[in-house]
This record gives C-alpha cells, structure tokens and sequence, in this order.
C-alpha cells in the first residue's frame, strides 16, 4: 500500500531539491534519479523551461510524495516504483528528480517535477481530478507489484488511507505475507534467494524446520505453512522451479456441455433457486444479453469462451507493450529535442566564454547560459548524438510519432473494453452456473 500526497514548490526550489537529494537519505545518492534533467543543475534547468511559460503563475515545481507501508516493499522495488508514477504523472513533459528514502522506518519517494512542461510550455494544473488521478495510478502499481491497495468502503468515508489500514493491523499479516510472496517467486531463482528477498523488504526470517516470518510491528512469527498448500517450503521450491503453478478454482466442471443448453435449463426451471439467486443481483435481461453475446461470438462451449479470453488479454497485453515503447520513444524524443534547441541557443555565449581572456570573469556573468550549454552537451553525448540533427526534422517526427502513439493507444482501449466485455459474460455464467448447484451442496451438508 502506499499513500500520495502533492503540493506546489512557490520559492526555495533549490532548497527543495538539496532536501531530497540528501545522501544521507538516499543511500550515498545511490537513489536519486531523473528525467529531461540532471539532477545536479535541475534548479538551473527548470528555470529555465519555467522562463518560456505561456501561462502566469506562482509555482516553481510540484513535489510528489508516495509513502510504502513498513515492511512492504524494498528500497530499489519503491525506487522503480516510483519512477513508474513520475512517468505516469509528468507524461514524458516535465523535468523531474525522484529520489527514495530509506532513513525511516517506512520508505517514500520524492518526486520534484517542473510546473511547466518543456514541450509546449503549458502549466502543470494541479487539482482535486488531477490528484485522484495520482492516487489511483499509484494504487494500480501497487497491485502490478503485488502490493495491498486500500479499498474505500463502508464506514470509511472521511478516513485517511493511514487510519483505514491501522484498523486492520494484526488482521491481515498473513494475507500480506502471502501478497509478497505471490510477486516474489517469479522473480528470484531459490528459495534462499526468495528469504534474501523478504528480509530486504523489512521481514524478520526464524529459520527451524518450518520457516516464519514476522513483519515489522507484527507480534508473532507466521509459520509459511500455515498460508496454505501453496506456500509450504516443498511447495514454493517447486514454484520456484516452475515445476508447480498457483491452484486455482475451476470455475466449470463440465467443460464439454453446451453453455446455451446449461443456461437455458437452469433459466426453465422457475424454481432453481440458484437462477433466482442470481437473477436478483444480474436481472431477466443480463441473462437475455448473455445468451445473446453467446450466439451472436458463435461460443458453444465453456472452453472456448476461455480460449477467447487468453488468446485477447494476450493481444492486449501485446498491445501494451507496444505503447509504452512508443510512449518511451515519445519521451525520449521529447528529451532530444529540448537538449537540441538548449544547446543551439546557448551556443553562441558558450562559444564567446571558450573564447573570452578572462573566463572565470566571462562565466560569472553567464553562469546560468553556460551550465545549460554543458548539461545539454552532457546529455546529448550520453544518447550518442555525435552530430547536432535538424531540430524541424526532430520536431516533425515527433508530431508523427504523437500520431502513432494516439493510434496504439485508441486500439489498446477497444481491447481492453473487448477484455473486460468477455470478462462479464464470464462472471455471469459463472454466477448461474455456480449458483445453480448450491442447493445441492447444501443437501450434502445435511446429509452428512
């Protein structure tokens, strides 16, 4: 879980800056990061994309913080992390310097971006939409890393993430412990490996003949195989391997019947109280609109509403990759741009100090033009850019490449609405089908 908050830089950048780059904080500044920048001159450098604003404002910078719970996450996880939410957030447009602190006993991330983005030069707008969204892109990479997310119910209107995850100490150790490992396993290549893991993520191992772990702030050691069956020493060695997969439910028994004829059945019998079960939370027409999308995709059979399902949330997730490489070649091009047009209008006083009597005179006079006219150097030679391209060139492939990354995304969001269209139709007959058999599993009870 981690908790965001944002709010606006109006003086002090600098000071803002030499905070969070602390090294005392970030590991020797093995934790500081950034983008469209370096983080050495960034003060230097966002002042100078905030002088071409188009827009009037007070705000210097936005400064992001997003706190792990203790014991959740590592220090380089919340680093990546974080760098994933301040690309999210800044869209590849704004100058920014993310540093991870591991000082206290919870790790954050320190994201300082510039106000004004150095492509078009339009003000950041900062607002209540604008941190939800924030919020919740931090919430789905939580969940991309197997981390727990707070989700909002009854009764917590009016409550901080904090105060809604207090409530639930000493509840949830073993489902949290479980979370981790679930997003650890496919990672590491032992079993050692995995321990290694959880004790840089903040877990306290007691090695015996049935290992446990304790997490920060927890009272008692959980013994692994108390999890389950899929967290038993034997049985994450074997997941570990790849020799065993995380049981799941089959959610159909009959793989071969007829889903029209099931559903038609159970929707025949008025008194299936597994119909009218599921009936009251769905209604007539969900279930009419069921076995419509069944007739009108020609699926005949639960296995191949599964098939169609994998073979689509693959294709979507080709899809996705597809554009975040575009949106990282946006990005970069974005980048090259900037360092290109920096370079070429600070030639001229760059060329005039190489060639001044006194240069420490020269420099002082021009200190801000010349630290530009080296970081943009710097930058450029780090992306192998031995000869200065075409700035209207780089600026018409960029438009091009704004149009592609349009395109892909337009048909990444019908695939997934395709997905999660597909994924209805399934809950729903999962739901009738399921719900129809309760009875009997009642009668069993009784039974027995």
């Amino acid at each position: 879980m981690a908790v965001t908050k944002i709010k606006p830089i109006k003086s002090t950048l600098s000071k803002a800056l030499d905070y969070i780059e602390n090294p005392d904080k970030t590991d020797g500044k093995m934790l500081v990061s950034s983008f469209g920048c370096s983080y050495e001159t960034a003060d230097i450098e966002f002042e100078y994309t905030l002088s071409q604003a188009l827009q009037k404002g007070n705000n210097l910078a936005f400064h992001l913080i997003q706190s792990f719970e203790p014991g959740e996450v590592d220090y380089q996880k919340a680093h990546e992390i974080g760098k994933q939410l301040a690309d999210a957030v800044t869209k590849g447009q704004h100058e920014y310097v993310l540093t991870t602190h591991i000082d206290k006993g919870h790790v954050h991330n320190h994201i300082i971006f510039c106000a004004v983005n150095f492509v078009d030069h339009h003000k950041y707008n900062s607002n209540k939409r604008s941190y939800y969204g924030i919020r919740n892109m931090s919430d789905k990479l939580c969940r991309e890393n197997g981390l727990s997310v707070v989700v909002p119910g009854k009764g917590s209107k009016g409550k901080s993430y904090a105060e809604y995850q207090a409530e639930k100490t000493g509840t949830s150790w073993k489902g949290k412990l479980k979370t981790n490992l679930d997003a650890l396993i496919p990672q590491v290549s032992s079993f050692e490996e995995l321990l290694t893991r959880l004790q840089a993520a903040g877990y306290e191992i007691k090695p015996g003949k049935y290992v446990s772990c304790r997490a920060p702030g927890q009272e008692r050691f959980t013994r692994l195989k108390t999890l389950g069956a899929d967290y038993t020493e034997e049985a994450i060695r074997e997941r570990i391997a790849g020799r065993r997969t995380k049981a799941a439910k089959a959610p159909r028994e009959q793989r071969g019947v007829s889903l029209l004829i099931d559903i038609e059945n159970s929707i025949k019998a008025a008194q299936s109280k597994g119909y009218e079960q599921w009936a009251k939370i769905h209604n007539l027409k969900q279930a009419a609109k069921t076995m419509n999308f069944l007739t009108e995709h020609k699926i005949e059979q639960y296995a191949d509403l599964v098939s169609r399902i994998e073979e689509m949330a693959a294709e979507s997730g080709q899809a996705a990759d597809a554009l975040k490489n575009a949106e990282k070649r946006f990005a970069d091009m974005a980048v090259l741009i900037k360092n290109v047009s920096t370079y070429q209008k600070t030639k001229p006083v760059y060329d005039a100090y190489r060639k001044a009597r006194n240069r420490e005179k020269y420099r002082a006079g021009q200190e801000q033009a010349i630290i530009l006219h080296e970081a943009a150097a710097r930058s450029l030679k780090a992306a192998g850019i031995a000869k200065l391209p075409n700035l209207a060139a780089l600026q018409s492939e960029y438009e091009a490449l704004q149009a592609q990354k349009e395109a892909l995304y337009a048909d990444y969001g019908k695939l997934k609405k395709k997905v999660r269209e597909y994924d209805i139709i399934k809950q729903n007959i999962d739901s009738i089908l399921q719900a129809d058999r309760q009875p009997e599993r009642e009668k069993g009870t009784e039974r027995g």
